[in-house]
């Protein structure tokens, strides 16, 4: 039926999981060393890694590339290095790598929150027959999700490690989301089909591959994601239903 939505394709962090506050933990962890050893050696005075700077220089990006658009707000040049290279080399992958290290470590710490509302829907979703995927741009998505125990709820996951042997582009180019729908269905359409986000460059990415519903997950009330493509925005799944996102599709049929 074309008025009915032929897959949704979720992001891991802040969406279906509330990991995005260790990874914005752990990035500031990162800079603020950093920013830190390079004041005491006298290159620029420290400024701390702010929220804002995570919002919108890192936030949903692949490490490597929030790295570089961070040091670039800053004026600070560093070598791309190697992904091989160790967290303690002062390079955009050995900085990426840090990062990494510190996520994992306050995942065991912490352990995995997981948003259950989010992960009712999804299971609405499935029952009604949707078809339903997970696209993420952390090389940590399967991990996290076994250690919450939600791996088989995802036809398809696209995530780092995939996107790194394909070559996708990272967001806000809309190659995981695409990538992931053709996992979904040999007839892939994403007027068809939606994307929840709750990064700027998610929902860009969402906008950009001309999916037919972009659903922005805002839950810091920053208004931010209508402004960059999002077209329908919440606060809480708490009240979001798979009825509602079915109605949405059938409402957009007809206003075509």
């Amino acid at each position: 039926m074309e008025n009915r939505p032929q897959a949704m394709i979720f992001d891991l962090d802040g969406v279906i999981t509330f990991t995005a506050r260790v990874h914005a933990a752990a990035w500031k962890e990162l800079f603020d060393h950093f920013l830190d050893m390079r004041a005491v050696d006298g290159k620029e005075p420290f400024r701390e890694f702010t929220l804002n700077d995570y919002l919108a220089y890192v936030d949903g990006k692949p490490r490597y590339d929030g790295v570089s658009s961070f040091l670039s707000s800053r004026a600070i040049t560093l070598p791309w290095g190697h992904p091989s290279d160790p967290a303690s080399v002062e390079t955009i992958c050995g900085l990426g790598n840090r990062k990494d290290e510190l996520f994992m470590k306050k995942v065991r710490e912490l352990g995995v929150e997981v948003d259950q509302d989010a992960v009712r829907l999804v299971r609405e979703l499935r029952n009604h027959g949707i078809l339903v995927g997970l696209a993420s741009s952390s090389r940590n998505a399967v991990p996290i999700l076994d250690r919450a125990g939600i791996r088989n709820l995802f036809a398809s996951i696209v995530d780092g490690v995939v996107s790194d042997r394909l070559h996708l582009r990272g967001k806000p180019q809309p190659d995981i989301f695409l990538q992931c729908l053709s996992q979904l269905t040999a007839q892939p359409q994403p007027a068809r089909s939606g994307i929840v986000e709750d990064a700027i460059a998610g929902v860009q990415a969402g906008e950009r591959g001309g999916f037919g519903l972009v659903l922005g997950v805002d839950r810091g009330s920053s208004g931010a994601l209508a402004e960059h493509g999002a077209n329908w925005v919440i606060s809480s799944f708490r009240t979001v239903t798979a009825d509602q996102i079915l109605s949405f599709f059938k409402n957009r049929v007809r206003a075509a």
